[in-house]
């Protein structure tokens, strides 16, 4: 429970900023547990080593997704060994790469080897990784979907596995590297290590699957109908589809984690900010209420921090102290309305600036008033009472107030029924 609420703590004040300092300073924190939680002693098996098939798969129909960008030197690789599977298992297969315009020769690739269960989708809008992915499961037209990457780091011989899983009754079966039985390449480094250990706790709010940051998957195509506004951002689809379409019984396959043999790695400092503003996106959906409480909190803060800033540069500048007292109260107001009107009501952007403004100042006064008051209540209900501990019952209540005043007057303009698509 106190390492949810952790998790929970940090997240949000990242989600908030989405600045890279608040970004490393959460890998920072995030770090520490997740040292505390790894597990070096415990034995890897070698790629080959495979647990004995508890029961022998079905037949069954898969269609299997494979979101590509300059992958050209891998997908003869990865397309060899998924017709080994396929011939092997006479498989009911078809294999869509949804490529995101390479010209680097897929296309050529692709058509000179004219397989009739592979089709080649170039995309030229809207592209990335988590597009594709959708692109592709709406393509799609088997029974069973599987999502997986080009660059060989995801052994297509364990789908049998993971359709297996789902046949015993899983929602979601997610081939993974934290479970046992698992490994990775000997030679994914201790950053790359500690950089999935942390997004991995990033995301425990939302799923308690071991690796929920695997992009390899497999669910019923079924599933797709239940999800609800699908809109991720950056490489995370398998977070995604976790979230919005509500799946409670998720399973992990052990995979053997290769290293990319062919290519460059698409992973940049920029796809992981992209990562911040995803989970803050999936906070929003799963937590709506608190989410917006806490957004407004640390949004209130950060207020505080305006406001001494600003009374320093204008003292600094000899503004007299009245004036500069009220100055420094109005740039901490706008910074909170302009980052609660970005961030914590976001969906009411669309609204007349200056009334939610004036609905905002005048929100933050009757939550002054309120305060007031409180606080003077408390000291003459109970005059022992120290006067710090009857302000911040007052600041309490007046946060309360200007808290439900902001959210069901001053923006409640335009609000959907879901979270919108911009972060």
């Amino acid at each position: 429970m106190y390492d949810r609420l952790i998790d929970m703590s940090i997240l949000v004040l990242s989600l908030i900023v989405q600045q890279p300092l608040v970004l490393w300073a959460t890998l920072a924190a995030l770090s520490v547990l997740a040292i505390t939680r790894a597990r070096f002693a415990e034995a890897a098996p070698s790629p080959e080593a495979r647990p004995a098939d508890p029961a022998p798969v079905e037949a069954f129909s898969v269609s299997i997704i494979v979101p590509t960008y300059k992958e050209v030197e891998s997908l003869p690789l990865l397309l060899a060994r998924l017709d080994e599977l396929r011939t092997r298992l006479k498989l009911d297969c078809e294999v869509l790469i949804m490529d995101d315009d390479s010209k680097d020769g897929t296309s050529e690739m692709i058509a000179s080897k004219a397989l009739p269960w592979v089709r080649l989708v170039v995309r030229t809008s809207n592209r990335g990784l988590s597009p594709a992915v959708i692109d592709g499961l709406k393509l799609a037209t088997k029974e069973y979907l599987v999502c997986m990457d080009a660059d060989l780091s995801h052994p297509p011989e364990r789908i049998p596995d993971m359709i297996r899983a789902l046949q015993n009754g899983k929602e979601f079966v997610i081939g993974s590297r934290y479970v046992p039985g698992a490994s990775t390449g000997e030679d994914w480094g201790f950053f790359r290590w500690l950089n999935s250990k942390v997004a991995t706790l990033m995301a425990r709010p939302f799923t308690s699957v071991n690796d929920p940051m695997s992009g390899f998957f497999a669910f019923r195509q079924s599933l797709l109908s239940r999800a609800v506004a699908l809109n991720p951002i950056g490489y995370k689809i398998g977070l995604e589809l976790l979230v919005k379409c509500g799946v409670t019984q998720a399973g992990e396959v052990p995979i053997h984690f290769a290293q990319r043999q062919k290519g460059e790695s698409k992973l940049t400092f920029k796809e992981q900010l992209r990562y911040i503003q995803h989970l803050r996106r999936l906070l929003l959906f799963r937590y709506p209420n608190w989410a917006s409480i806490l957004q407004f909190l640390v949004v209130g803060a950060s207020g505080v921090v305006v406001n001494l800033a600003a009374l320093t540069l204008f003292v600094a500048l000899k503004v007299p102290m009245k004036a500069a007292v009220a100055a420094a109260i109005v740039v901490s107001m706008l910074s909170n309305f302009a980052l609660n009107r970005r961030f914590t009501f976001s969906y009411a952007r669309s609204g007349g600036l200056f009334r939610q403004l004036a609905g905002f100042i005048g929100a933050c006064s009757l939550g002054a008033v309120v305060n007031y008051v409180v606080t003077m209540f408390m000291l003459a209900k109970w005059p022992a009472l120290l006067p710090q501990v009857a302000s911040l019952v007052g600041i309490v209540g007046g946060t309360a107030v200007n808290f439900v005043v902001c959210r069901f007057w001053v923006f409640r303009a335009g609000r959907p029924a879901t979270p919108p698509a911009a972060g």
